[in-house]
């Protein structure tokens, strides 16, 4: 080898070394609720891939799951001091700052499709809304994500809103529970825990649960064989923070990746989770169960109803605030 090809040579290994050797600008710990095992914790490495590959490795994320770090109900304070730098997380968990963030959470009957929160997000005011809440605790709000719609476990064909009265059926306290008051059912509190065995031995006829892919894969269809999917009543919503000061911090090319690969991040758990629901459909159909869909109408008319009892749980001005920017969401769109 030449003596100019083996300094070529050199340089070549001394820039690869280099290249692996250097820390990134930014290394940040992530903390989710979920446990290490669920799928959207598996979401959540590809994302940390997308922030490296788009930061040209200038941002490293390691995403942890539930209590690794701290406990899952104090992510936002820990995001504030800086403990941890960001968190992916149900806001309803921070209920007791601020009813505002039980209302973020689920805003029970709103929601038929994650395309209408995250609309409202971007064109009703909902991200600003957001933002102002989290700011108060020196959190930033890089967007929002959603597993999709829930589905709603049935013994029973519940077709139309009308076919809810009287029907027992599984209610967590709160919002959920206000609201299928007001539709006419019979709620009744029983933990996750206990839903499957008070199903088999009619204790309750339906239950608010989760979506169509778990219940399905725990059996509830199997007892319950009239599961309504999509749902009409329930939509988690999860939240995706960092530090604030730490935003602050960042250049603008560094913002935009935030902000990109979350938005890209809530897309493709949206289109994973439908993915799972769609195959689960379609077993549980090989299987004789009748998945009910309701009509559009129906799902208005329950959202209706819903709507009243929204004012009851907007009991601070940003609650409030939040509650008045999804009915004018709504009524923007009549």
């Amino acid at each position: 080898m030449k003596i100019g090809q083996k300094v070529l040579a050199i340089l070549a290994m001394v820039a690869m070394f280099a290249g692996t050797s250097f820390a990134a600008d930014y290394n940040w710990t992530f903390q989710t609720s979920g446990a290490a095992g669920d799928d959207v914790y598996r979401f959540l490495q590809t994302w940390a891939g997308w922030v490296a590959e788009d930061s040209n490795g200038r941002i490293q994320v390691q995403v942890l799951p539930a209590d690794a770090v701290v406990k899952y109900t104090e992510t936002l304070d820990a995001v504030g001091a800086n403990i941890i730098q960001g968190d992916f997380t149900d806001p309803s968990y921070f209920a007791g700052k601020d009813p505002a963030f039980s209302l973020i959470g689920n805003m029970v009957g709103a929601w038929s499709d994650p395309s209408q929160l995250f609309d409202m997000m971007k064109n009703g005011g909902g991200f600003q809304i957001f933002d102002k809440l989290l700011n108060q605790y020196n959190v930033k709000l890089l967007g929002v994500a959603c597993t999709g719609v829930e589905a709603f476990v049935s013994k029973i064909p519940i077709r139309k809103v009308e076919d809810l009265k009287g029907v027992k059926l599984r209610a967590p306290q709160g919002m959920v529970n206000n609201v299928f008051t007001a539709v006419g059912a019979t709620p009744v509190n029983l933990p996750g825990s206990e839903v499957y065995t008070s199903l088999e031995k009619g204790v309750i006829d339906a239950s608010d649960y989760t979506v169509f892919a778990t219940n399905q894969a725990q059996g509830m269809n199997d007892i319950a064989r009239f599961p309504i999917y999509p749902g009409f009543h329930s939509m988690p919503t999860m939240q995706v923070t960092m530090n604030l000061d730490t935003w602050n911090s960042l250049p603008d090319d560094l913002k935009q990746v935030m902000r990109s690969t979350v938005d890209r991040f809530a897309t493709y758990m949206v289109e994973e989770h439908a993915k799972l629901d769609k195959a689960a459909v379609k077993e549980a159909k090989a299987k004789g169960i009748e998945v009910i869909s309701w009509p559009p109408e129906e799902v208005a008319k329950f959202r209706e109803i819903a709507k009243t009892q929204w004012p009851k749980w907007s009991n601070s001005p940003i609650a409030k605030e939040w509650a008045d920017a999804v009915a004018a969401y709504w009524d923007s769109k009549k």
